[in-house]
């Protein structure tokens, strides 16, 4: 094996075990929670699911224009009402007319969870709307384990269940109009120019890659601050993974510098 190869492989050695919390497909993680991307995928479209009257629906019944998906649970003290507060404030501010030109679609993967609480949920964040928002432009979801996790895997989402309730990460998918996953946008706040362009991609069937997936890697939330706050392990992780790519970015530049003298 030539020095250049040795050190190609110490150096994706040293990337790979300096961010544990980040997947091969660059998917955010950590204890078996977290996200892997999988742009361009089918959501399960045909798992059985149920309404807030408690009806049966899939999604494929529900997705015929571009929606955003949001993976939840109703009873969760962490990151989940954070999360919907944000999307809500950032509805408020876009431009596209609600359940026309888009929709939400509020899935529960806690099968804990009820219609009732999905009915609840659903007529307090109608109210959050400063603008004309139909019922039917914001659904909120339960179901089984098996059919929700069917949705939860085909999106590349993973959870894990503690003590209080559940590990996950904070995210909303944009859907297109065939249920075919066109970006991922992570965090607990939304740009609402970037939630509306990701809305016109979904429409138009584009798959957009993440751009902002460091800030849900290094942030965490805080259920007991009720806040998100820099998570220091991750970000020394990827602190040392640029270091290490520098490192042997800059031995791989002297060696065809040594090579170059000779």
């Amino acid at each position: 094996m030539s020095k250049s190869k040795f050190l190609l492989g110490l150096g994706f050695v040293l990337i790979l075990g300096a961010t544990p919390g980040v997947r091969a497909q660059g998917g955010i993680t950590g204890s078996g929670a977290g996200v892997e991307e999988k742009l361009g995928a089918q959501v399960a479209l045909d798992s059985v699911l149920k309404d807030e009257d408690g009806n049966d629906v899939t999604l494929r019944q529900l997705i015929d224009k571009p929606t955003i998906l949001t993976l939840n649970y109703f009873r969760c003290s962490g990151i989940c009402t954070p999360l919907l507060n944000g999307l809500a404030d950032a509805l408020n501010q876009i431009k596209l007319e609600r359940g026309k030109q888009f929709q939400v679609i509020t899935l529960s993967f806690d099968p804990l969870d009820t219609p009732e609480v999905a009915r609840e949920k659903r007529i307090n964040y109608l109210k959050e709307m400063t603008r004309p928002f139909p019922p039917s432009g914001w659904r909120f979801l339960t179901g089984s384990a098996q059919a929700t996790k069917a949705v939860t895997d085909s999106v590349g989402f993973s959870f894990r269940a503690t003590d209080y309730g559940f590990d996950h990460a904070g995210v909303i998918i944009a859907l297109t109009p065939k249920g075919i996953v066109s970006r991922y946008m992570y965090g607990i706040t939304f740009i609402p120019a970037d939630l509306e362009m990701a809305m016109q991609e979904a429409a138009s069937g584009q798959v957009r890659p993440s751009i902002s997936r460091v800030l849900a890697l290094c942030f965490s939330y805080d259920p007991q601050g009720k806040r998100y706050v820099i998570n220091i392990t991750r970000v020394g992780g990827v602190a040392v993974l640029i270091l290490a790519g520098a490192f042997v970015i800059f031995l791989l530049k002297g060696k065809a510098r040594a090579a170059t003298k000779v």
